[in-house]
């Protein structure tokens, strides 16, 4: 066998001889630019550790080479990943691989993987949730107004007697719509793939947006942006729509289940619906938070005394001059006023290519949901 490292050919004798440790040799049939790395026991199975990166040394090769003074756990487990769980790899016909294993601390592996995830697809249909329009004109009396709203149940929720955490999300058109102008998150087919991956089941409920009125409906108080009814909405999601839910659905009703969350604007209705009932809300999914909007954020301290919110907060570098700036100032000032009491319940994900669309935050979902709600490892 020989293979190729910067234009040289080397053979495989060669590659042993350069090392005492145990060598990976990985081919795969999927050539794309993505890093691979290896993630397992023995780094707690982190996905981006740049000190497990394998070595590409030819077309679809890569090597990594163990330290001759590592020290192995009496078995050595891992997986292949293109840097997150959400590119781990896949069998041929898009089924979890096992995790690999072995006691060898010297000498060659050779593994092979025939395909990858990207952005955690694909998916199987199986797994998808079962969505449900609850009403296409929902009452919320606290605006005069109606709103077409969705519940999404676990997949098996028909069969099984499981009460389920739940999350509100905002903008609901762009959440699983195929037709949306600007692309949607595809959470259905995201919860399908955590499903898959026994991650853990929830129960979304999707509330649509007022179209026009959008900004005006999540705008909280009297902003940059004049005088929202973001009050009234939220509200309408505490009083009115959380016990309808709880009501006609099953549901863990406990704070410390029930999670709310959206994107820019949808984000920060998001903030404060988690500040202004703490008691409600003990977990917010926030992503891309439209935070210029109040530049100053007040948390009630006497409030956050009664709560420990457990935030997601997501960011991306290419979506404003000031975006990650803001999220890191909430963020401290979160800790700061003891809203978030312990600094591990509050997460900051940060993607510097990220910019303001589906896509990205399409892609984090996954992510805040298992770490708000179930603090797994895709082992």
């Amino acid at each position: 066998m020989q293979e190729m490292n910067s234009g040289n050919t080397i053979t495989t004798q060669e590659i042993i001889n350069k090392n005492t440790g145990l060598q990976i040799h990985l081919e795969t049939d999927a050539d794309d630019s993505r890093p691979v790395y290896i993630s397992g026991n023995f780094n707690n199975w982190k996905t981006q550790d740049k000190n497990f990166m394998m070595e590409q040394i030819g077309a679809n090769l890569y090597l990594f080479e163990f330290p001759s003074n590592f020290t192995y756990p009496e078995e050595l487990l891992y997986k292949f990943t293109k840097g997150d769980w959400s590119e781990v790899e896949i069998g041929k016909n898009d089924e979890i691989t096992s995790n690999r294993s072995s006691k060898q601390h010297t000498g060659i592996i050779k593994e092979y993987v025939p395909k990858w995830r990207k952005n955690w697809l694909p998916y199987k249909t199986n797994y998808l949730p079962k969505v449900l329009l609850i009403s296409e004109d929902f009452e919320i009396p606290q605006l005069n107004k109606t709103r077409k709203i969705w519940a999404l149940l676990p997949h098996d929720y028909d069969t099984s007697t499981e009460s389920y955490p739940v999350m509100y999300l905002q903008d609901a058109q762009n959440l699983f719509n195929e037709e949306a102008q600007y692309g949607n998150w595809e959470i259905d087919k995201k919860l399908a793939v955590m499903a898959e991956y026994k991650i853990g089941k929830i129960i979304i409920i999707a509330i649509e947006h007022a179209e026009k009125d959008r900004i005006k409906e999540y705008n909280v108080g009297k902003t940059l942006l004049g005088k929202g009814q973001g009050k009234k909405y939220i509200k309408f999601l505490t009083q009115t729509l959380k016990p309808f839910v709880d009501s006609n659905f099953r549901t863990k009703k406990e704070r410390e289940f029930t999670g709310i969350g959206g994107s820019s604007m949808g984000g920060l209705v998001s903030i404060f619906s988690g500040l202004r009932y703490p008691e409600v809300f003990g977990k917010l999914m926030i992503f891309s938070p439209s935070l210029w909007v109040v530049p100053k954020i007040k948390i009630d301290s006497e409030t956050a005394e009664n709560s420990d919110t457990k935030i997601y907060l997501y960011a991306g570098g290419d979506e404003s001059d000031t975006m990650i700036e803001h999220v890191k100032k909430f963020k401290k000032n979160s800790i700061a006023s003891e809203f978030v009491k312990d600094k591990m319940k509050i997460n900051l994900s940060i993607n510097m290519e990220g910019k303001h669309s589906e896509t990205y935050w399409s892609d984090e979902f996954p992510k805040a949901i298992e770490w708000l709600f179930f603090n797994s490892k895709m082992e």
